[in-house]
């Protein structure tokens, strides 16, 4: 397979979808990217990897980070995460309180706000530095220790932290929160400020293409059976209230962010970042699902 004729053919030919979204203005720092934005990597289990454009540049990666988090959970308790955590497509906004209401704080999936916040708290109680451990295991699959939290968009996303307080707090409540609230809001914003690039999140994401061992690292991460489904979550919760459009479209397991990128993986093959700004109104990548989309249709590559 000629991945990187295929990468450049994609590049040139996701160009015309730019201008149909918007970039993310919630966080100063997010406002400020250039909307023509478009970076995309795909790494394969054999250690090999391709890129195009500006996919060797850092972005928040936002969202994309819940799942190291959740990685780095079922790793430390295993299946007593799921007792706290749901594992259906939620068919809300991702920051949705309403649901959190009906299900007596139990979060639909890990994916949504709610969900990762969970998990966080999962990671602080069984770490002794959340922050670090979660940054360290980020670094060592990536393959890049010098992958950092910017300070800026943390420091943005906790003054604008209102409403995934309410949900922590709608969680404490409930009796599913163990921590301090500040203390796993805090947490959870140094993890979305997480500045990785294409080349990175692609490499850093090759233990769920690879039955759960890491190429880069050399090591395993995860269980085959965890790895599996760690998989099948992204693949019916990673792209919030699309996720079923994005399955029909692309038909990966996938994660995306507000800060553009999307991550997904093709097992026992690759794989994938694509970062472009823009977003749809579920806050996707616009341009990067294009991108995506076209990758399985050109390689003939999904899980379907």
């Amino acid at each position: 397979m000629h991945y990187q004729a295929i990468l450049n053919q994609i590049a040139d030919r996701v160009r015309h979808f730019q201008g149909r979204g918007k970039v993310a203005d919630y966080i100063p720092a997010l406002a400020r990217v250039p909307a023509d934005k478009f970076g995309m990597s795909l790494a394969t289990v054999d250690g090999d990897c391709y890129s195009v454009g500006d996919a060797h540049e850092n972005f928040s990666i936002q969202s994309i980070s819940k799942v190291p988090s959740l990685m780095l959970a079922v790793g430390q308790i295993g299946g007593k995460l799921w007792e706290r955590v749901g594992r259906e497509p939620s068919g809300d906004p991702f920051n949705s309180l309403v649901q959190l209401e009906f299900e007596n704080g139990i979060p639909r999936n890990p994916m949504i706000n709610a969900g990762a916040l969970v998990v966080t708290d999962c990671v602080l109680s069984n770490t002794r530095d959340a922050k670090q451990a979660i940054l360290d295991f980020v670094r060592v699959f990536a393959g890049d220790k010098n992958i950092h939290y910017d300070s800026e968009v943390a420091a943005s996303e906790m003054e604008h932290r209102f409403g995934n307080a309410a949900l922590a707090n709608y969680m404490k409540s409930r009796g599913n929160l163990a921590n301090d609230i500040e203390d796993v809001l805090d947490v959870y914003f140094h993890q979305c400020s997480i500045a990785m690039s294409c080349r990175d999140l692609a490499r850093m994401f090759l233990p769920l293409a690879n039955k759960g061992v890491s190429p880069i690292a050399n090591t395993r991460v995860l269980s085959e059976a965890r790895t599996k489904r760690v998989n099948a979550v992204l693949l019916t919760c990673g792209l919030y209230d699309a996720v079923g459009n994005f399955a029909f479209r692309v038909g990966l397991p996938a994660k995306s962010g507000v800060g553009g990128g999307i991550v997904a993986i093709m097992p026992n093959e690759f794989s994938v970042a694509v970062w472009a700004p823009e977003l749809e109104e579920s806050g996707n990548s616009l341009v990067g699902t294009e991108a995506l989309a076209l990758l399985t249709t050109l390689t003939g590559k999904s899980i379907f």
